[in-house]
């Protein structure tokens, strides 16, 4: 093979594959400038051909593809810290988000996932949608329960779109626990692409890994759904669980204590009859567009969290991943409520809500610079910006003898919603004063309800 018929076979891959040639020299050869030396005469070895050649095999152009790519280099899981480091930093030993005991009798015993998509799905009638589809970001999709509601009302108010969905979410049960919710979606709104990502903030909007370590150990998998009905839809989305257990996995990190991937997974899931109409929306592997409509950003860093690691690891690339006339809602706890009694009634110096949405929009607009000039950070008045929910209670279950098993889902919402870790609470539970403190709140307020503040990015029309 000379020069010439190895540059065309690079040109006809790169074409159909939608990579440019410098993104697959990097990727294939880790050489960018490969397909100008060899217009310029450059030559290369044997060895480089054969890495060329294999590169192409293992990721076969779109519509040649099988449904998953992989690549046989494994990033190994970063060690746990060990028990002395735990205890030296007792806030990196436990992310409160992680647990998913306390995560999921909070999601199942208040109502802030409904009030959260309700504020989020008020944004909707602010957008401006531009062909080919309504592009939407979750920054964070958790179980699914408010992506699934949002895209309820996407559908109400945009019934004919075809609609562009992308959800980052690291966590193995809760991509299960969304998946199984979306089965309904792809019926009652066929034209839907869905793709969950476990990448990071500051890649998952592009479905690209700026590492090239990383990005060599990509897993892409698709899911073109067969069938016109939800349970047809259902089943395979069930038979993903293999999938997903053998390749959404994660290790912790050992200078953070937080949760990393082991590699980087995008899964794309369309419905197969809607192919055609889809194509120019479904994405493919090298990266794609942002420019989303619509980012949501429902508690997406620790309230405990340093200023400027939320502004610039988190909100930042969010507002650079919107397109003109997308709005990145944020919304995140906000205290003073009764949940926030009950933890100063146990810690009372104990303040986990230390920057408020106006020190983080000020520094978002600091850290982005002059490419925030055409954004609009808008904080609001308390009365738009902040909104309640409530913990569910019977109208008897707060008397003058309050259940146990009620005292102890109000306690549980309490520190959820504080974000305090379990090396803090051994003390409190061992010798039951949390029990009384909890009661004590109940009784005086007759129920117990949180609230959230949100915030909105904008970026104008232009």
């Amino acid at each position: 093979m000379n020069a010439q018929e190895l540059l065309q076979e690079i040109s006809d891959y790169c074409r159909t594959s939608g990579l440019a040639e410098s993104t697959f020299g990097r990727r294939a050869v880790n050489d960018g400038k490969l397909a100008s030396r060899l217009r310029n005469g450059g030559r290369i070895t044997t060895d480089t051909l054969d890495r060329i050649h294999n590169f192409m095999t293992a990721h076969p152009p779109y519509g040649q593809r099988p449904i998953i790519i992989e690549h046989p280099r494994e990033i190994r899981p970063a060690p746990a810290p060990t028990q002395g480091h735990a205890l030296s930093q007792p806030e990196r030993s436990f992310r409160f988000f992680d647990n998913r005991q306390k995560y999921l009798l909070f999601v199942n015993t208040c109502s802030e996932k409904w009030e959260v998509a309700h504020r989020v799905s008020e944004e909707l009638s602010l957008l401006h949608p531009h062909p080919p589809a309504l592009r939407v970001f979750d920054a964070g999709v958790g179980d699914g329960s408010v992506l699934v509601r949002v895209m309820r009302a996407m559908h109400d108010r945009f019934p004919n779109m075809p609609f562009y969905v992308v959800g980052k979410e690291i966590s193995l049960e809760d991509v299960r626990l969304t998946l199984q919710k979306m089965a309904d979606r792809f019926f009652e709104h066929p034209s839907t692409v869905l793709v969950l990502t476990n990448m990071a903030y500051s890649d998952a909007p592009w479905l690209a890994v700026k590492s090239l370590n990383a990005a060599s150990s990509l897993v892409w998998h698709e899911l073109p759904l067969t069938g016109n009905s939800a349970h047809r839809f259902e089943q395979q989305i069930i038979d993903l669980e293999p999938f997903l257990g053998l390749n959404w996995k994660a290790g912790v990190s050992p200078r953070t204590g937080n949760p990393i991937y082991e590699r980087p997974v995008v899964l794309v899931v369309y419905r197969d009859d809607h192919r055609f109409l889809l194509d120019p929306i479904i994405p493919k592997p090298g990266g794609t567009l942002a420019n989303y409509d619509l980012v949501i950003a429902s508690q997406p860093y620790r309230a405990r969290a340093p200023l400027e690691f939320k502004s610039k690891r988190v909100i930042a690339p969010l507002a650079r991943a919107l397109g003109p006339g997308g709005r990145l809602i944020a919304m995140h706890s906000h205290g003073h409520d009764p949940g926030m009694e009950i933890i100063q009634k146990v810690w009372p110096d104990d303040n986990p809500f230390i920057h408020d949405r106006h020190a983080l929009l000020k520094a978002v607009k600091q850290e982005l610079g002059p490419a925030g000039r055409d954004l609009n950070f808008n904080a609001y008045a308390d009365n738009r910006s902040l909104f309640r929910y409530v913990m569910h209670t019977l109208p008897s279950e707060i008397s003058d003898s309050i259940g146990t098993s009620t005292l102890f889902a109000a306690w549980n919402a309490a520190i959820y919603a504080a974000q305090v870790e379990d090396d803090r609470l051994a003390e409190v539970v061992a010798d039951g004063r949390y029990m009384e403190a909890t009661r004590n709140v109940l009784r005086e307020r007759g129920g117990l309800w949180f609230f959230d503040e949100s915030y909105v990015i904008s970026r104008r029309r232009g």
